[in-house]
């Protein structure tokens, strides 16, 4: 039997305040360390203790989520090293090629963005596959805002959501629920997979007289305009580039992420020792892709890619530190190392109250996960919210992994498909519009119906066959 006491009900009250000042757009930070403090206060029965909690909080949490900002940047910073010869641009020249029909040309968009998100994440690629394939997509007959739409569905949705090779989202949710990062993984990519499919085929065939009446050349204007914009980002530093290094770099980078792939299966190879071969295999290459290019200036040109990478991870994930800090103040694990020996996981606690009141494999909490985790990627980052759905998640699953990683995955695919972001308009969904020349709140009503059935029926489907 769960005992109430005063910090279990300071922390619902900050749970609440955390999710009613998402629900009004605004950043999570000073509530969580507000909170944070509060109940360190409380249950340590001093204030100085309080401040240090806020402290301890945010390095258990740094501790945690390190690995991940290390594995972003460092694929941040791949993508910026073999940029320097031209080798991003040259593979995805290939894929211009293809592009006949503006069917043909969607589904070129589609893959493109899930083979390039999958090794960078979606926000470095836009640029990317906005400069090059755009353009020809749109002359072949897809007008830009169908271009906006699959760069959206199968980037900041899709591909994010699941997170397969990375594993950052799945890494937070799964050390929140206190669930192997694999199992959640594995189930993550099948429900992304199912309702990016869904989304991306409803997108198409809803705006079919709007393809169909396209006409290309009334839009050649607007869209020199955007190619130009989009170009010079993508060229900045390769005015010097090598044809010939920028194909070594392709083989090189090719050849070594198909070893991974090959690895993570032949050697069953999973969770953390799979990001540390992603991540070792990405520094060798960067450092290799800085000294083919630069020669003897490589020795110092490889610290600035490393950095650059790192700066973008810490600027995107930075603030996930404190608000993880504040829900890992909530987890049975994780409590203890911020509070002091027996120290019990508050939400943990919480979590079997609410089990105890609806079912754990019921479609009550499968949805309840999903709508929390739409309502905490409403601030627009959609990582943010994913410590509390994973910490619910863990405890409603009262001990059942199975159940703690389907709830922790439901929850991610509302957080990150809503925040990541698809349907919120102050996201990074932002640069997809821009880059696509087309307006942002345009691009949500397009892309909210599709994504909206696509986790209606990707949470019946985990409800029903996963838990």
């Amino acid at each position: 039997m769960v005992t109430m006491t005063m910090a279990h009900w300071l922390y619902i009250i900050g749970v609440l305040v955390v999710v009613l000042t998402m629900l009004f757009r605004r950043n999570v930070v000073i509530p969580c360390v507000l909170f944070t403090f509060l109940i360190g206060s409380y249950y340590l029965g001093s204030m100085v203790g309080g401040v240090q909690v806020v402290f301890n909080a945010s390095l258990v949490a740094a501790k945690e989520l390190f690995s991940i900002f290390l594995i972003i940047g460092l694929m941040v910073g791949l993508l910026k090293a073999i940029s320097a010869e031209g080798a991003d641009e040259m593979m995805i020249k290939p894929m211009k090629g293809l592009m006949s029909t503006p069917l043909v040309s969607y589904l070129v968009i589609i893959v493109a963005t899930v083979i390039i998100s999958l090794f960078f994440w979606p926000t470095p690629a836009a640029p990317l596959l906005g400069a090059l394939l755009i353009p020809a997509a749109v002359a072949a007959g897809l007008p830009p805002m169908m271009a906006a739409i699959a760069l959206a569905l199968a980037g900041q949705g899709m591909t994010l959501a699941a997170d397969t090779l990375i594993q950052a989202a799945p890494g937070i949710t799964a050390g929140a629920a206190g669930v192997p990062v694999e199992m959640l993984t594995s189930k993550a990519t099948l429900l992304s997979l199912i309702a990016g499919v869904i989304a991306l085929s409803m997108a198409w065939f809803m705006n079919r007289k709007e393809i169909k009446s396209f006409n290309p050349k009334a839009h050649e204007a607007e869209m020199a305009a955007t190619k130009e914009v989009a170009a010079q980002e993508v060229a900045q530093g390769k005015e010097q580039a090598d044809p010939v290094k920028g194909k070594i770099l392709i083989w090189v980078l090719g050849i070594s992420m198909l070893a991974v792939i090959v690895s993570m299966f032949a050697f069953d190879i999973k969770g953390g020792d799979s990001s540390a071969l992603l991540g070792g295999v990405a520094i060798l290459v960067i450092s290799f892709a800085a000294m083919l290019s630069h020669g003897a200036r490589g020795l110092d040109t490889v610290a600035d890619y490393i950095a650059d990478g790192l700066v973008f991870a810490f600027k995107v994930m930075g603030p996930i530190i404190p608000i993880a800090g504040f829900f890992f103040l909530g987890g049975a694990e994780s409590a203890p190392a911020i509070l002091g020996d027996g120290a019990p996981g508050f939400l943990f606690d919480v979590g079997k109250i609410v089990a105890g009141v609806i079912p754990a494999n019921g479609f009550a909490a499968g949805f309840g996960l999903l709508i929390l985790g739409a309502i905490t990627g409403l601030d627009g980052s959609g990582f943010s919210g994913l410590p509390v759905v994973g910490t619910l998640a863990g405890a409603m699953a009262g001990g059942n992994a199975n159940v703690a990683a389907t709830l922790g995955s439901l929850g991610q695919m509302g957080a990150i498909w809503f925040g990541g972001g698809t349907l919120v308009a102050w996201s990074s969904l932002v640069a997809v519009a821009g880059i696509c020349g087309v307006s942002v709140l345009e691009l949500v009503r397009k892309n909210m119906i599709p994504v909206l059935t696509g986790l209606f029926v990707t949470t019946i489907f985990a409800v029903v066959f996963m838990m």
